[in-house]
């Protein structure tokens, strides 16, 4: 059963991938389930409140923090792109963010960061919360930004963060990579969920993956928000590699955990 933690939660880029997903579980989490993104989305079902707003604009992430008792922040650009973009969405608006939940009291945020911070580690290797970053472009760049000003907020002013480093949350895994990286929406949600039911919090990163079988992700350091996967990529292996050829060990794609991002500009293209 989905403990529900808070009376009110307010969702960021409601209107993505991840948030479209998140929508209706994420109401047995609280009392009313708060819906943000920068352009419209629909109107408000039951149990939800819809307030739409650019996270580089101060003034309109104030508006949509007020009266919320935690942030479940899934805003902001997702992929690799040029910078100017990235800087607005991501890293202006993690800082607009964090500073309308210290002037509104906000004491607990579930922040979505990505495996993209520590994509030029090996697939050889596994990691922990305690290896520095490697971010593999821009995007990780800016994640990497995040959890550092989320522990900034954290240390001056005792706002709770769960910095989850995202995966690779799909209905289902696409590629050997997946394999290692695959977060399942239930999973995803599980996750959350004991970001925000857990009693104590502080500020921790969470790698994001499901239970499985291939793992570079070490989630030793997390063991107190008690988050326990359910899901596996394992029962999807067998048609991924019967469809999928031999990877190529010389290809930077296959060697770091970033896949395609360690070797993608600013455009999308390949540098």
């Amino acid at each position: 059963m989905t403990p529900k933690t808070h009376n009110k939660i307010l969702l960021t880029g409601a209107a993505g991938g991840l948030g479209k997903a998140l929508r209706e579980p994420l109401k047995l989490n609280c009392n009313t389930l708060r819906l943000s993104d920068i352009s419209s989305f629909g109107e408000a079902g039951k149990n939800e409140e819809i307030i739409l707003a650019d996270l580089a604009n101060s003034q309109q992430v104030h508006t949509i923090l007020e009266g919320v008792d935690a942030v479940v922040h899934m805003g902001g650009i997702s992929v690799e792109g040029p910078f100017g973009p990235i800087l607005q969405a991501n890293i202006l608006g993690a800082y607009n963010l964090y500073e309308a939940a210290r002037m509104h009291g906000v004491k607990r945020i579930v922040f979505a960061s990505s495996n993209h911070v520590t994509g030029f580690y090996s697939q050889g290797q596994t990691i922990t919360a305690d290896d520095p970053p490697r971010p593999d472009g821009l995007y990780g760049l800016s994640k990497a930004f995040g959890e550092d000003l989320s522990r900034f907020y954290f240390d001056r002013y005792g706002i709770e963060t769960a910095c989850i480093r995202i995966g690779s949350s799909f209905p289902e895994p696409k590629d050997r990579r997946m394999l290692a990286t695959w977060l399942s929406y239930d999973d995803l949600h599980r996750l959350i969920t004991a970001c925000l039911a857990t009693p104590v919090l502080g500020h921790s990163i969470i790698f994001g993956a499901s239970n499985n079988s291939v793992s570079w992700w070490d989630n030793s350091r997390a063991k107190h928000i008690g988050f326990h996967p359910q899901d596996t990529s394992d029962i999807f292996k067998d048609g991924i590699y019967s469809n999928s050829k031999a990877p190529d060990l010389t290809d930077p794609v296959v060697q770091f955990q970033g896949g395609g991002f360690v070797v993608m500009g600013p455009h999308g293209f390949v540098d």
